[in-house]
């Protein structure tokens, strides 16, 4: 092996790994670094956060054997009663008309698996064809008759896909399925069972941006899917509830969806603050990975699907399913895969083969239980990054001040080797291996990455950390260059310090707010807040804050943008330009807040693209206002520009 080192500083400050790999896949391989940094904190892991579904079809629901693999596996939530099941399940008789309900899988045979299993449960309201008086029934018998304490209630699932947008999978009896129907229908729910148990927690159904049918007005809409539901419904829920199953043809491609995560949840939160007017917690209840759904990519992609959304701020995940049944029998990663969505084995048979026997866990339930080794609740993720495009890498600190790093590798065929130069020692290792049946546990490390493994190293400091009380959530408001940001105080006598991830320390104050100026307009930057006492001891980073600048509020130039036609991978732009510079020719700049978005035709100027910088060129008086137009691709999250130059000068936006 060719030695790289895998490097930590000193706790707390920033650790620094270097991954390796096999001499003979490189003369001299590239050094490929890890940054895993303490300061940059991310969201604290709730006691909701690993999920998988049931439904009332799979006998197995409820069962003990069940229930004791997901207890072993550490998952926290389980949704009921599966899926699109939601809109015509019966929760009284136990029946869902057009259905398949299996014998023993009512209501209370599955609060009994969830108990055993010592998770929360998480449940859907039927909406499709059910009425707000059945739910508010069904909230009174859970939680007043049988004293269940079910908290989260989702009202029906992908009622997006009622035929309103075309699509027509999910069942609804209702006479009008827009999008603003079913928000009054939401409120009608919560308001019915709020009022059986004002502690229930609703969720209302969100299309996931840049995923059918996000961006798109339907007849007779005046606004999106989004928009509308949470105009109407948002001052009545609690969160909302997304579905991801981001799909790729191989599994490389599939596995490199995770990158969007970021920006999917940014914009999900996005479009809650400007449509609800106030936060709600976003759940994400169905995800799975399209290749190698029961081998290697499978375990890979859940490890880190589920550590992406979790670090921002998503209060739980939901695998899709527990048992789904094979459908194809195929190699994946060099054993064999079934087409299978479920966690367990349903003991299919296929042509060709037949699957292992019943409840047998297939590779993405390691991938659950390598989480639940890795991230705790209470435990608080903190920024991890890597230079290596096959090496994905997770990091939390723990209340104790160990320190957890999930190191993922998504290289089929090369290990990688890492040395750690850390203050403490080892504490515990646990390996997955491609086709392995087990975790293993060490209590020493050889500081391998075997090819496609996933790796938990955990990391006891040499010192005890010292409890130095962190600050709370922090807000921000802000111009085009300037953003003042403002926390709760900690403790007296403690200097703050104000921290740009992946960007350092912005300032130190003895106050409670801080003013950044010289900031880049249109920039979205993401922040915490330090403590640091007299001794020098920092407590935990605070809850990260999300700003963004925008424009002046004033220019000689105005622009507005308009998503005028959008079919959730592209869309037509329309720009409206004003200027009081007398200039006839000019020239319009932007540029594209991700990677994924390209111009690909405009009109009324001729239009370039280099990178994510856009430019138009044009001539025409603006005095009284020229429209320009584009159609533009998308392959992720569709965030739109904040900031655009015309002539060189900064415009407002209007």
């Amino acid at each position: 092996m060719t030695a790289r080192r895998l490097r930590w500083a000193a706790w707390p400050v920033a650790a620094v790994l270097v991954a390796a790999v096999p001499a003979a896949a490189a003369a001299t391989p590239p050094e490929a670094t890890v940054t895993v940094d303490a300061r940059a904190g991310l969201a604290t892991v709730p006691d909701t956060a690993l999920g998988v579904n049931h439904a009332v079809w799979d006998s197995q629901l409820g069962t003990d054997a069940v229930a004791d693999l997901f207890g072993a596996a550490g998952v926290a939530a389980m949704r009921y009663p599966g899926g699109s099941y939601g809109d015509i399940y019966h929760w009284k008789d136990n029946t869902a008309p057009g259905g398949y309900v299996a014998p023993g899988t009512d209501f209370d045979t599955f609060m009994g698996g969830v108990r055993r299993a010592g998770a929360q449960p998480i449940v859907i309201a039927n909406y499709g064809t059910g009425t707000p008086q059945e739910a508010a029934d069904w909230v009174r018998y859970a939680n007043v008759t049988k004293g269940y304490g079910v908290k989260y209630w989702e009202i029906g699932n992908e009622l997006y896909g009622n035929g309103h947008y075309g699509a027509n999978w999910e069942a609804d009896d209702h006479e009008d399925k827009s999008p603003a129907a079913y928000a009054a229908g939401v409120v009608a729910y919560a308001d019915a069972m709020k009022a059986a148990d004002p502690s229930v927690k609703i969720g209302a159904v969100l299309t996931t941006p840049a995923n059918w049918p996000d961006g798109i007005v339907g007849a007779g809409d005046t606004g999106t899917w989004n928009q509308t539901v949470l105009s109407i419904a948002g001052p009545h829920v609690d969160f909302v509830v997304l579905h991801w199953y981001p799909g790729g043809s191989t599994a490389a491609e599939a596995l490199s969806k995770t990158e969007q995560v970021d920006d999917m949840i940014y914009l999900a939160r996005d479009q809650i603050t400007r449509y609800a007017g106030r936060p709600l917690g976003i759940a994400l209840t169905e995800t799975n990975t399209p290749i190698g759904m029961n081998t290697q990519p499978g375990a890979l992609f859940a490890a880190e699907a589920y550590a992406s959304l979790l670090e921002n701020g998503v209060f739980t995940v939901d695998w899709w399913d527990t048992h789904n049944g094979g459908t194809a029998l195929s190699t994946v990663a060099g054993y064999p895969d079934y087409g299978d969505y479920g966690l367990l084995s349903s003991a299919t048979c296929l042509d060709g083969g037949c699957e292992p026997a019943l409840n047998t866990p297939f590779a993405p339930y390691y991938g659950l239980k390598m989480l639940s080794a890795f991230a705790r609740p209470g435990d608080q993720f903190v920024r991890a990054s890597a230079d290596d495009p096959l090496l994905d890498v997770h990091a939390v600190r723990r209340p104790d001040g160990d320190l957890a790093v999930l190191l993922v590798n998504k290289d089929p065929s090369s290990a990688r080797a890492v040395t750690v130069d850390y203050a403490g020692s080892v504490a515990e290792v646990f390996t997955f291996t491609n086709g392995a049946s087990s975790i293993t546990r060490a209590t020493s490390w050889d500081r391998t990455l075997p090819p496609y493994s996933l790796t938990t190293v955990v990391l006891h400091p040499a010192a005890a950390p010292v409890g130095v009380a962190a600050p709370g959530q922090p807000t921000a408001t802000t111009t085009d260059t300037t953003a003042t940001i403002s926390w709760p105080p900690s403790a007296s006598g403690v200097k703050y310090e104000v921290y740009r991830q992946e960007g350092g320390q912005w300032g130190e104050t003895t106050a409670t707010s801080l003013t950044v100026r010289n900031l880049l307009p249109g920039t979205r930057y993401t922040v915490n807040v330090l403590a640091r006492d007299a001794a020098g001891n920092v407590s935990w980073a605070s809850p990260p804050l999300t700003l963004t600048t925008g424009a002046p509020a004033a220019s000689s130039c105005t622009v507005r943008l308009t998503d005028v036609n959008d079919w959730a991978s592209g869309f037509v732009g329309g720009i409206h330009v004003v200027s009081t510079d007398p200039t006839t020719d000019w020239t319009l700049t932007f540029s594209w807040p991700t990677a994924r978005q390209r111009v690909t035709s405009g009109w009324n100027g001729t239009w370039t693209q280099e990178g994510a910088a856009v430019k138009v060129i044009s001539s025409g008086s603006l005095a009284g206002g020229v429209d320009v137009g584009f159609v533009a691709d998308y392959g992720g999250p569709n965030i739109l520009p904040t900031a655009f130059r015309l002539n060189g000068t900064l415009c407002s936006v209007g």
